[in-house]
Order: structure tokens, then C-alpha cells, then sequence
């Protein structure tokens, strides 16, 4: 098999919320395959700090700032961008927040933002890009799920159920999209230190019942998502579609 394989020169990928954590790391490994990156953010000034960083790596970037939760936003971003620069063959929906509350006391309002930070901007970015990529009978989605896609922990039901619904949400986009040359799949990290876990990786208690309940014996570093995220990403993956694969240290296979 050639490496050509997972070549990325020549694509162009969107990557919402790449302006940190899991997102900009998928942003540089992407970018290092020979892809053109568009970050994605809500906040211009962090978008741009992140973009001139990998600028000052030799990445092709763009920035391109919207709310990924507001569809109207959306569309309009997608849609500009298509007809001012050029195609997006990659989309990365990687967006996303945590709220922990025990489920008994847990408020409604942020219940509604998980839904539609998690849940709707996958919805709203794939469908965007995706009827893009139907007219050239060609395009890559990759949605980041999570271990919690899988399993459940006390304080997070909710965003165990948006997790989960990604992963069926991206089931239903590679029986709706596949015909159309669209190949759609999950990346499902497990613990990783990110600005998102900083509570749980900052709790020594946490890292030490993590690394006793981890087979890999520790946290995940974000690099380590790039490979899957190539893969994914690239002509390697021509006939994976609906699926989601974890990279978590082995947390989901074993008791």
C-alpha cells in the first residue's frame, strides 16, 4: 500500500472550533499531510492568534469565523467561501463543550447549549458543506465523537446523550451521503488533556483513577488523534463510511 494513500496536498479542510485543543492539533497534523487548513472559531482575536501560528509553520490558513449553532451563519459562511476561494473536500466538525452537573440538579439552559453546540453544529456545518460536496461527487466528513459516545460517568449525562447522537447522526449521514461519493465517519477520543478537561486533569484524584482505569495507563496527548484524522481524511479511508473509531488507550474495551 503507498503512503500516497494519505496524501493531502491539493485538499482543503474546515475544522470548526480550531482555534485550541483537540481542533487545532487536528489543524496542524492536517496541514503537515499537505492540506490547506480553514480554521473555525467564534472568536476572531483567538482564531487569528491561532492562525498566525501555524502560519509561522509554513500552513496554507484560512479563518473563516462563525457560530457552527447558528444555521443561518452557517450557510452563509460555507457558501461564501465556496464561490470567493474554493472547495472544501475536508470537514472536521470538531465544535464542541462540557457542562458537569449531577443529572438531578442539572439546569435546562445548559442541557440547550449542549444540544446545540454538540449536536445541532454537526448538523448544521455537514449539511452546508455537504451539499457542496454532492455536486462534486466527493468530500470527507469527519465528526469528533467521544468516549463518551460509548460509556457514561456521573455529572455528564448529557453530554454522554449528545455524544451518542453524534455517532448515529453520522451513521445517518454516510446512508444518506455515500451514494453521493461522501464518505462520513466519527473519531471518538478518550481522556485527553485539553483546555476542556482542564478541571479533570488539574484533580489528582481523577488523573490517578484515569490511569488505573486507562490500559495505556495515562492521559492521551492530543498528537495522537492526527493519524486517525488523516486516515479519515484521505483516499486511504475510500470505503469506510458510518463508522466510529476510538482512540482512547483502550478504556472502552476493557473492564
Amino acid at each position: 500500500m503507498s503512503l500516497n494513500l494519505f496524501d493531502l496536498t491539493g485538499k482543503r479542510a474546515l475544522i470548526t472550533g480550531s482555534s485550541q485543543g483537540i481542533g487545532f492539533a487536528l489543524a496542524r497534523g492536517l496541514a503537515a499531510a499537505g492540506a490547506e487548513i480553514v480554521l473555525n472559531g467564534r472568536d476572531a482575536d483567538k482564531l487569528a492568534t491561532a492562525a498566525e501560528v501555524l502560519r509561522g509553520e509554513g500552513c496554507t490558513i484560512h479563518e473563516l469565523a462563525f457560530d457552527a449553532t447558528d444555521h443561518t451563519a452557517v450557510r452563509a459562511a460555507v457558501d461564501g467561501f465556496e464561490a470567493e476561494t474554493g472547495a472544501i473536500d475536508i470537514l472536521v466538525n470538531n465544535a464542541g463543550m462540557q457542562h458537569r452537573a449531577p443529572l438531578e440538579e442539572f439546569p435546562a439552559d445548559a442541557f440547550e447549549r449542549l444540544l446545540q453546540t454538540n449536536v445541532a453544529s454537526v448538523f448544521h456545518v455537514g449539511q452546508a458543506c455537504a451539499n457542496h460536496m454532492i455536486k462534486r461527487g466527493a468530500g470527507k466528513i469527519v465528526n469528533i465523537c467521544s468516549v463518551q459516545t460509548a460509556l457514561a460517568r456521573p455529572g455528564i449525562a448529557p453530554y454522554t446523550a449528545t455524544k451518542g447522537a453524534v455517532a448515529n447522526l453520522t451513521k445517518g449521514m454516510a446512508t444518506d451521503w455515500a451514494k453521493h461519493g461522501l464518505q462520513c465517519n466519527g473519531l471518538a477520543p478518550g481522556y485527553f488533556d485539553t483546555p476542556l478537561n482542564k478541571a479533570l486533569v488539574d484533580d489528582p484524584d481523577f488523573t490517578d483513577w484515569l490511569s488505573k482505569r486507562t490500559p495505556a495507563g495515562r492521559w492521551g496527548n492530543v498528537d495522537e488523534l492526527v493519524g486517525t484524522c488523516i486516515f479519515l481524511s484521505s483516499a486511504a479511508s475510500s470505503f469506510v463510511n458510518g463508522t466510529t473509531v476510538f482512540v482512547d488507550g483502550g478504556i472502552t474495551a476493557s473492564l
